[in-house]
């Protein structure tokens, strides 16, 4: 299973990418791989606010309604549309056309708090 380097992490599972001053959410690989064939992607609106470890959607598969947490507080700049209709992007691609959300944060300290790499590599082997 691959983890890219580039990445931080959330005990729940997210990924986040710092880019251009925003953040870039998805979820992980280990994430998909656990919820089975996913079948729809709730996502909040752009201007939404996002407060951090809060639900800001969700994502079902063929086994589970799975909610998703918030790794930092921030506002909405963009969504994935593609997602509605193509949820299997989250399978298929979960790194890269299968992104989620992006934000600016209010409050990028938060980000320190975010599993590194080898972190979340260690916390699925558990």
């Amino acid at each position: 299973m691959s983890i890219p380097t580039n990445l931080r992490f959330t005990k729940e599972h997210e990924w986040v990418l710092q880019e251009d001053g925003k953040v870039r959410i998805g979820i992980t690989e280990f994430a998909q791989s656990e919820l089975g064939d996913i079948v729809f992607v709730e996502l909040p609106a752009v201007g939404d606010e996002l407060k951090l470890d809060q639900p800001f959607g969700s994502v079902e598969s063929v086994k589970t309604v799975s909610e998703l947490y918030a790794p930092l507080s921030g506002t909405v700049v963009e969504i994935n549309e593609e997602l509605e209709d193509s949820p299997e992007f989250v399978n298929e691609s979960p790194y890269e056309k299968a992104w989620m959300i992006a934000i600016e944060p209010t409050n990028p300290a938060e980000l320190e708090a975010l599993l590194t790499p080898e972190q979340y590599e260690a916390l699925i082997a558990e």
